[in-house]
């Protein structure tokens, strides 16, 4: 009996079924079914003792844990860098909202002072940060367009509009941000459009937990979707086995059953065409003496049966007759074959004396014309 580690980690589950049940609960990914663990009993106590070291996932205690801390860091990085591309998304939708309304209506000249320099300065520093060679880059390789990331900053607004701007934009910020929440409370629970601003204020502190809750609640409908899907990929492998199992049983039942059958089929069709040609000989019997007695009346029969004895008694005379010719040819062979050659030579007369008989006929006839 194997012992060892994989003995006892394959032990540690408890009967083979409950095994199997459990491998295949272990490692939810892989595409296996219990029939393949009862033909590979082997493979099966080996993933049996690698569900003790991994997750369902494959990963390793170890491996999870390096990858928690990364995902972790990643996480903070990606939050940093979250907020400064939300804060300079905003500043770009606030340029966009100041470009449509100053098409449409008269601009402030504050306003219109405070978008222009943001804009300005959002523009050089983009510029600037383009033409900043990188740790990547080449030290001998020319800048775009001959431009220094100086020589762009010298566009760049006079610092007091800036400071004018600087001093303005948390409050635009701010007001730029509550309107688009707002909106997003807006389209999140149409029914709190038209409620007042502190309701709306109030709904909005809970809107984050409640999209949070509802991210965590979609997220567990998906795995467990997955997980269903699984399921129901396993549940399909099984039920189709078990489909073609039991055609092959019932193709195998049929054709045993055909074999058995056939022997008494073709006997019930012989007895049936030995009963039909039957019929259709009595049939046809029945015909021809329908026929005979709608030919031969009471008189013809009669008159044929006295023209049948006629017959007969000329047949016997004829007979006895055949009989003394017999006879006397019998008689006549006697003589041997002189006997032949004056019978040729009578037969030649008569055949002349025929003719000159005939000719005379004729001769006599053609006269008397």
């Amino acid at each position: 009996m194997a012992t060892g580690p994989g003995a006892t980690g394959a032990s540690g589950f408890g009967s083979e079924d409950s095994l199997h049940q459990q491998v295949l609960a272990s490692f939810p990914l892989c595409d296996m079914t219990e029939e393949d663990l009862r033909q590979n009993p082997q493979l099966c106590k080996l993933l049996a003792t690698l569900a003790q070291h991994v997750d369902k996932t494959g990963l390793t205690a170890h491996l999870k844990t390096e990858l928690e801390k990364t995902e972790q860091k990643l996480q903070s990085q990606r939050r940093v860098w979250l907020c400064s591309e939300s804060f300079h998304s905003s500043l770009q939708e606030m340029i966009q909202d100041y470009t449509v309304r100053k098409h449409g209506s008269t601009v402030p000249q504050d306003q219109k002072m405070f978008y222009e320099t943001m804009e300005r300065c959002l523009l050089v520093a983009m510029c600037a940060r383009q033409l900043d060679p990188s740790n990547t880059t080449k030290p001998d390789q020319p800048s775009l367009l001959g431009l220094t990331p100086q020589q762009v900053m010298e566009i760049m607004p006079s610092e007091r509009n800036v400071q004018r701007m600087k001093q303005i934009l948390p409050r635009e910020v701010e007001e730029h941000l509550k309107k688009k929440c707002f909106s997003y409370l807006s389209y999140y629970q149409p029914e709190w459009e038209n409620q007042s601003e502190g309701l709306k204020r109030s709904k909005l502190s809970y809107l984050s937990g409640q999209m949070d809750k509802d991210r965590k609640r979609t997220k567990s409908l998906k795995e467990s979707s997955y997980e269903n899907a699984v399921l129901l990929q396993r549940q399909t492998q099984l039920c189709l086995s078990e489909m073609t199992k039991c055609v092959q049983l019932l193709q195998s039942l049929i054709l045993e059953r055909c074999l058995t059958i056939q022997a008494d089929l073709d006997r019930k069709k012989l007895d049936y065409f030995e009963g039909k040609c039957e019929l259709v000989l009595q049939k046809i019997k029945a015909e021809m003496a329908g026929i005979q007695l709608d030919t031969y009346t009471a008189e013809s029969i009669s008159a044929h049966r006295a023209i049948r004895i006629n017959l007969e008694s000329e047949l016997q005379a004829y007979q006895v007759e055949k009989q003394s010719v017999e006879l006397k040819l019998s008689s006549f062979q006697i003589l041997g074959k002189e006997f032949d050659t004056l019978a040729e030579e009578y037969c030649k007369f008569r055949q002349e004396i025929e003719m000159r008989n005939w000719a005379l006929k004729e001769f006599t006839k053609d006269n008397s014309s």
